[in-house]
């Protein structure tokens, strides 16, 4: 370890001595880089009385960098086989001893770090989390990066603040600005809840195993208050069926979502001939508005 901090010898001490291989099916690629870590710990901004979540912590390569903030850390793992391993590595490098749960629930709370065994994409995040303004803060596995994100911004108000690391292609997606070649369905999902920008792009050498793409940061901040549900399925339902043919003109793509496609873009300020990644959620938001007037008239 450097300072506390997990490199790459102890990542393959730890591994080895559980007999516990890297899964490409969970996407794990642990980071075994102090400055890594501590550079993404700054990022996020966290320190004394803020309270994180961690997704995917692995064997605590960014856990401790984070807990080392001050911040209260809750470092949710779903392998079982790393999560003694996760236990170990907080308590010997953190001084704090972690509660474990297998419910999605956390446990026994000693001190500021608490591991919790559990699948995010199934767990109780409401049970787990108490209160408003947590940080979410996580390498997260490629494989479910993207459908994460939207789930924690359509399900779990608790977090307000996100930096997460994903392939870079990803990220890009998820901070993306009308006009350019990676805008699309999820970007305006995304925009329906928060600001998204890039933070930085991170090397393929500071993981092991390395992965064979690029990696970057993203920080999403939820605005407040929140868009209104109903007006926001409405643009989910809308964008979802124009970004299916974006390379389509919007009075072909929307025509089976209006009785006439081309009033109603343009009572909502929208050429027909526009295509979706011309599009900024205003626009997007003024056409499910006129969508919605509509379907209440008749």
């Amino acid at each position: 370890m450097t300072d506390g901090l997990l490199t790459l010898p102890a990542v393959k001490e730890l591994l080895g001595r559980a007999d516990a291989a890297p899964r490409r099916s969970l996407g794990q690629n642990f980071v075994v880089d102090p400055n890594t870590v501590r550079r993404i710990a700054r990022l996020a901004g966290v320190g004394p009385g803020d309270r994180v979540v961690e997704i995917g912590a692995g064997l605590g390569s960014l856990t401790l960098a984070l807990a080392q903030t001050g911040a209260e850390v809750v470092a949710v793992e779903t392998d079982g086989r790393l999560v003694p391993l996760l236990q170990e590595v907080a308590g010997q490098s953190a001084g704090t001893t972690a509660g474990e749960a297998t419910d999605g629930v956390a446990g026994d709370r000693n001190g500021s770090l608490t591991v919790v065994h559990a699948d995010a994409r199934r767990m109780d995040w409401d049970a787990l989390l108490a209160g408003t303004g947590w940080h979410l803060v996580a390498n997260l596995p490629y494989n479910i990066a993207t459908s994460l994100v939207l789930t924690v911004l359509d399900d779990v108000p608790a977090v307000t603040q996100m930096l997460v690391m994903c392939q870079k292609e990803a990220a890009q997606r998820l901070a993306a600005a009308p006009g350019g070649g990676t805008y699309g369905a999820v970007s305006v999902r995304v925009a329906t809840h928060a600001d998204a920008e890039l933070a930085g792009t991170v090397p393929a050498t500071v993981f092991y195993p390395r992965p064979d793409v690029e990696s970057a940061l993203v920080r999403i901040t939820r605005r407040a208050p929140g868009m209104d549900p109903v007006l926001r399925s409405e643009i989910d339902r809308l964008v979802s069926t124009a970004f299916a043919h974006r390379r389509q003109m919007l009075r072909r793509t929307l025509r089976r979502a209006f009785d006439d496609a081309d009033e109603t873009l343009r009572a909502a300020g929208v050429e027909p001939t526009d295509r979706p990644e011309q599009l900024g959620l205003t626009q997007w938001t003024r056409l499910a508005e006129v969508s919605l007037a509509a379907q209440t008239q008749g």
